[in-house]
């Protein structure tokens, strides 16, 4: 097991930058921290195991020294243009006030912003994760080519981001893009959020570990039983099970797909953006549910079907995220080298 606070570095070096910024990815386990150029080279990374069970400030405390000492070891590629950090949560953004998070427990009602610019005196950018997400593969990964895009990100739940004329699009008080809560099944499971039938609960980790219990429970998929009577399930397992044939598997990845394409099909009818990326953990899984997703795309968007028909003129392009576990960190240096909000 690591050390708490241990840290691994990532050094690359970077020629003749004109300046840089950090970007800092708080999640609910693992606090990654990262010097980008204004290029978009990644100069270094750390990654420490710091536990959101510790108490915040002490987080906070360890995020500011890990930051500090970054921007001290890096002066030599240019000036700091500041910091921008993503967190997983509900965010007041005239305050900086982090009003609520699942996954950082007791940082409801947390001033994250105004206690970051204290310890390290100098501006700091506070953005939802996924909105950092989206803005770094506007940037540098899937959507460089276009300036508007959205973002669907699938990980522990579901999250989103807008990204019109190359800025996160906050709507009016902030909380554009909570795509996770878009209704799928009106009268489906529960959401944390007080909906039922969220894509939250069709579509993320939780969800397909919840549909495999289910499954397994019914007594008609024995393999997924088998999983569950020895260590339970993870949607990695149950990806590696998908991917080797199980019927049973496989089903919940359609399953999977149909939710992410009726919520595709209208947004695309909404918005009619060039181009939609699917991003986060359970992305991994593309093979297993992007065909089942396309296919409810085309079976309900008529504005995909008439964009992807063959006709001349510019495509509507649903993909795959190509940034990884790092396109919250390259989106949240991104908001500190922007200089301000999009």
């Amino acid at each position: 097991m690591k050390e708490k606070g241990k840290r691994k570095k990532e050094k690359v070096k970077s020629p003749d930058a004109s300046g840089f910024a950090i970007g800092v990815d708080l999640g609910g386990t693992n606090l990654r921290i990262a010097a980008v150029d204004e290029g978009g080279k990644l100069l270094e990374k750390i990654t420490t195991d710091t536990g959101i069970a510790r108490p915040r400030d002490e987080v906070i405390a360890e995020m500011c020294r890990a930051i500090q000492a970054l921007a001290k070891k890096r002066k030599a590629d240019g000036k700091l243009a500041g910091v921008g950090v993503g967190v997983p949560g509900i965010i007041d953004l005239k305050s900086g006030m982090l009003r609520g998070s699942p996954n950082l427990a007791g940082w409801h009602d947390y001033p994250v912003r105004e206690e970051i610019e204290r310890r390290l005196g100098t501006r700091v950018m506070l953005e939802n994760d996924a909105n950092a997400a989206a803005l770094g593969e506007k940037w540098l990964g899937a959507g460089r080519e276009v300036d508007d895009l959205c973002m669907i990100t699938l990980g522990t739940g579901v999250g989103g981001g807008i990204v019109l004329g190359g800025r996160i699009w906050h709507g009016m008080t902030g909380m554009a893009g909570e795509l996770g809560h878009i209704t799928v099944e009106p009268e489906g499971p529960p959401c944390g959020c007080g909906n039922r039938g969220c894509l939250e609960q069709f579509a993320s980790a939780k969800a397909i570990e919840r549909m495999s219990r289910e499954t397994a429970a019914g007594g008609n998929a024995p393999a997924l039983a088998r999983v569950a009577a020895k260590r339970g399930f993870s949607s990695e397992t149950v990806c590696q099970m998908a991917e080797a044939g199980d019927s049973a598997a496989q089903e919940i990845f359609g399953r999977v797909g149909r939710a992410l394409g009726i919520v595709l099909a209208g947004l695309v009818n909404t918005f009619n953006l060039p181009m939609y990326v699917i991003g986060g953990g359970v992305a991994d899984a593309w093979e297993m549910f992007s065909p089942a997703m396309l296919e409810e795309v085309r079976r309900r968007s008529f504005v995909y079907v008439a964009t992807c028909s063959g006709a001349s003129g510019p495509k509507t392009v649903i993909t795959r995220a190509r940034l990884g576990s790092d396109a919250g960190l390259f989106g949240a240096a991104r908001l500190a080298l922007q200089g301000l909000r999009g």
